[in-house]
């Protein structure tokens, strides 16, 4: 993959206009030799110190093939901590992803800070990067906020209902069953996921529905982290009736099912936050 093109001082250049010669001669303050040659070696220092508007706004294919190589990136990351392939607590180390997807270990920490700021990833300073690893409070924060936010999103998906949405969330449905009839466990784990980020996205918030996917992916680390069995943990049979809701426009029922499901998800889970005595004693005595 070819490195960024960087901008020459010429190109900053050119895409300026000079209006000095537009103005008279009296009006023209000339500096003096001294002057002319200082501000000749600050432009040959920081020739692009002051880029133009078309410089700025204008992107090249080069910027656009350096976002889509970035997108591919996070998204297979992505999905791996989805499948439970990279488990919480997983370091990523720069310079292997690097050389795994053939990009420079800048485009990688790239990709890391921005999962980063979606809570995905843990930066430790001097330490690098790993898969978040969340803690009991933390994963009681997740469901605190689902609960909030998914009977929201579905009041607003019932408003705008098509019967297109409802036949995607029964194809997406369709993919989740297929996969646990193969008895896919990663495949059973992500598309459980995808079923609540399709129905955001569905929605039609934008914002709610990039926070939809945070939190999807914050409860597939915490399924993991805290032994939840996935066939009890997110049930196919809820999301159906879920879906069965939603075509009838029953807006009271699928809410009630939706805040029933994320009850028997965060019931399923291992969230005992009480710290056991160990008696160190005994553990050295044998």
């Amino acid at each position: 993959m070819s490195s960024d093109p960087t901008i020459s001082a010429l190109d900053a250049l050119s895409a300026g206009v000079s209006t000095i010669g537009a103005l008279p001669a009296s009006s023209v303050r000339r500096p003096d030799a001294r002057k002319r040659r200082a501000t000749d070696r600050l432009a040959t220092l920081n020739p692009t110190a002051m880029p133009t508007k078309r410089s700025r706004t204008i992107a090249s294919p080069a910027h656009l093939e350096r976002e889509t190589g970035m997108d591919d990136i996070y998204e297979k990351i992505y999905v791996a901590i989805l499948e439970h392939r990279l488990h919480p607590g997983t370091k990523l180390v720069e310079e292997r992803l690097a050389e795994i997807f053939g990009v420079s270990r800048a485009r990688v920490r790239e990709v890391l800070a921005r999962m980063a700021h979606e809570h995905i990833v843990e930066l430790v300073p001097q330490r690098g990067a790993y898969v978040a690893r969340p803690s009991i409070e933390q994963a009681m924060d997740v469901f605190e906020a689902r609960r909030l936010i998914e009977p929201a999103l579905l009041r607003r998906l019932i408003e705008t209902l098509t019967p297109e949405k409802v036949a995607r969330l029964r194809q997406q449905h369709e993919l989740e069953m297929d996969a646990r009839r193969r008895d896919d466990k990663r495949a059973i784990v992500r598309l459980s996921g995808e079923f609540h980020t399709v129905l955001a996205d569905l929605a039609g918030n934008s914002a709610l529905s990039r926070s939809m996917r945070e939190l999807s992916t914050l409860t597939c680390l915490v399924i993991f982290l805290y032994d939840a069995p996935t066939a009890t943990s997110c049930r196919a049979d809820e999301h159906s009736q879920i879906i069965e809701a939603i075509a009838k426009r029953d807006v009271a029922r699928a809410e009630k099912l939706m805040l029933e499901h994320l009850d028997h998800i965060e019931g399923s889970l291992k969230l005992d936050s009480t710290t056991e005595q160990v008696d160190l004693a005994a553990i050295f005595r044998s």
